[in-house]
């Protein structure tokens, strides 16, 4: 097929929806990450620059990304990551290590979980180390190049950054910090965190080894932006296989923004939180009133989803057992006859 057949291609409706549902779905559980990030163009480069410098040039550096729940921060680590492995001399250089302070409960879980992502179970084997540090020393020294002249850059993600300050000592860190300062080996240390007060939670010989490099993500979102993000989120993409339908879709869309009745909702959702991931759930639940049938989404699908992430769900849960209890003691017979 010509490439002109192929963009004039017409596909049946039911397949067009189908395409429709993966394509948001995946936007919305954030499984496809943006091409290009918006608001934190600034935040993107400084950290982008920073890990560069310890993949390409082997400086080691440390960093925080802080920002309240669903600000985006994982989001933009990804996206530098992403486009960061599109270089050609990090795509086989840098080694990289994600650790999450609510799986990796102690020192002990954590190291294991680090020896496993570098592959290096065969290379400690039944080794007994007499400290956290000695056996940490050997993991980065088992990842010397043939030359034993330099390291392969490794870069450690701390999700939940502030359950690791916990840890008894906070010897993860604190080693973690203290080879990232004295250049034993090139390693980037970016911690993921929600909590502002952070650093307040670290030991002073932690903090002190620290380079209090930190990348803040607060939103500063208006309502016109929040309503370019809907726009942009449900719309369809030009390679949408089908342009007619991806036109008619993307028209839809555009009218159901400017629906005043819409604006109201949205404007509530907006005051209520920013949080992208709630403004996610609430066109997910619209998303899943699409089909063959109704093949746009309407404004009373945007109102029926309001209400539903609106509603208590402890009142709904206590008032269903309350309406079971009614029908148990009224009308015992239609628990027998099922």
């Amino acid at each position: 097929m010509s490439k002109r057949k192929a963009r004039d291609a017409h596909l049946p409706v039911g397949e067009c929806i189908k395409q429709v549902q993966q394509i948001l779905r995946e936007r919305f559980c954030e499984r496809r990450l943006p091409d290009r990030l918006e608001g934190v163009e600034a935040q993107y480069k400084h950290l982008l620059e920073l890990l560069r410098r310890t993949a390409i040039h082997g400086e080691s550096n440390s960093v925080l990304i802080v920002g309240p729940r669903g600000a985006g921060k994982t989001t933009l680590l990804q996206c530098v990551l992403r486009d960061l492995q599109k270089e050609e001399k990090v795509q086989k250089n840098l080694l990289q290590v994600h650790l999450n302070g609510l799986l990796q409960t102690d020192d002990r879980i954590a190291l294991k979980e680090i020896t496993r992502q570098l592959h290096l179970e065969n290379v400690v084997g039944d080794k007994v180390f007499g400290s956290f540090a000695e056996n940490l020393a050997f993991l980065l020294e088992a990842l010397k190049k043939g030359n034993r002249s330099s390291s392969c850059p490794v870069l450690f993600v701390l999700d939940e950054f502030d359950l690791f300050a916990h840890h008894k000592n906070q010897t993860l860190l604190y080693n973690l910090f203290d080879v990232s300062q004295s250049a034993q080996a090139p390693i980037a240390v970016v911690g993921v965190t929600c909590r502002l007060d952070v650093l307040e939670l670290l030991e002073k010989r932690v903090k002190s080894r620290f380079s209090h490099r930190q990348i803040h993500l607060l939103s500063s979102l208006n309502f016109t932006q929040y309503l370019e993000r809907v726009w942009t989120q449900l719309s369809l993409p030009d390679s949408f296989p089908d342009k007619k339908f991806a036109q008619e879709w993307n028209a839809g869309v555009k009218t159901l923004c400017e629906d005043k009745s819409v604006e109201e909702v949205l404007q509530r959702h907006f005051n209520s939180s920013k949080d992208f991931r709630s403004l996610h759930m609430l066109l997910m639940l619209c998303l899943s009133r699409v089909s063959v049938a109704k093949p746009t989404i309407k404004p009373a699908d945007l109102l029926e989803a309001s209400r539903m992430c609106f509603a208590d769900t402890t009142a709904n849960m206590l008032h269903g057992e309350y309406k079971s209890y009614q029908r148990s003691v009224f009308y015992p017979w239609s628990e027998d006859s099922k």
